[in-house]
């Protein structure tokens, strides 16, 4: 997936930087890049009671959430599915997350089971990975910096990660090479023409895996493709972002924009 690195809000941004409030993102090792776009970290100390709006957009991506203060290790690590809106968080008390972000075709060699089983809801790592997952959510939450935290959670995703398990011939993983190469900016028909299938079996594969249709899912890529290079040149018109990222029209981009941010690109980048 080395044409696809979706971004989040704190990243884009920076004006509303706050030392109470620190959001990264870390890549992967060479082994494990093929599945996971990123790491995530995200640290959050209240002072005087002033809380902060952290806001999460549709990415394309399943994660894995470890939260290093909960009380429980069976209850810390738990899945999250594919967004297909925009969700804030309003944070009020002290927050230290740290998170695994799959792209999406690649998720079910580590979770056992398609995206499309963790969509609209949370489910607890421990459904999944038994009692594995305590000891993983312990591993991490003992760990003494972010780094070894991710060095440790690598090493249990590598264990993870059973032998065969490579999804590059399947047609959900061709159809994603497709749409990310495009950025997007693809028909259903124009997809199911690259892969000789019919318009209706290729809605029948995203919906059997990830659990949103194919044109929910390029409407996603299209938006952060859009998303990331407006953050590289955030003074670019609006008409001339809409049209490099395969909007028929300024509107058109605008409409789909604050869909899945919440906000105008005026009031992300202005």
């Amino acid at each position: 997936m080395g044409n696809y690195f979706p971004v989040q809000p704190p990243l884009v941004q920076r004006k509303s930087e706050d030392s109470r409030y620190r959001y990264r993102e870390f890549r992967p090792g060479e082994l494990l890049a093929p599945c996971i776009a990123c790491y995530w970290t995200l640290d959050f100390e209240p002072d005087g009671g002033l809380s902060k709006l952290h806001r999460i957009v549709p990415d394309g991506c399943v994660d894995i959430i470890i939260d290093r203060k909960a009380s429980s290790f069976g209850k810390a690590a738990f899945v999250t599915g594919l967004m297909t809106a925009y969700e804030t968080m309003d944070l009020t008390s002290r927050h230290s997350l740290i998170g695994i972000r799959f792209y999406a075709d690649k998720a079910r060699s580590f979770l056992r089971f398609p995206a499309a089983e963790f969509g609209g809801y949370r489910a607890f790592l421990e459904d999944i990975w038994g009692t594995e997952a305590a000891s993983f959510a312990e591993q991490v939450q003992s760990a003494p910096n972010s780094a070894e935290a991710i060095r440790r959670m690598e090493a249990t995703l590598i264990r993870q990660l059973p032998p065969g398990s490579d999804a590059s011939g399947s047609p959900l993983h061709s159809a994603m090479e497709h749409l990310y190469a495009s950025r997007g900016s693809m028909t259903v028909r124009e997809l199911a023409e690259k892969l000789s299938y019919s318009e209706r079996n290729v809605r029948r594969i995203f919906r059997g895996e990830l659990g949103v249709g194919p044109k929910e899912m390029l409407d996603i890529v299209r938006f952060q493709s859009a998303l990331r290079g407006m953050r590289a040149s955030p003074a670019t018109p609006l008409t001339d972002a809409a049209f490099r990222y395969g909007y028929c029209d300024q509107p058109h981009f605008i409409r789909s924009f604050k869909r899945y941010y919440g906000l105008s690109p005026h009031q992300v980048f202005l």
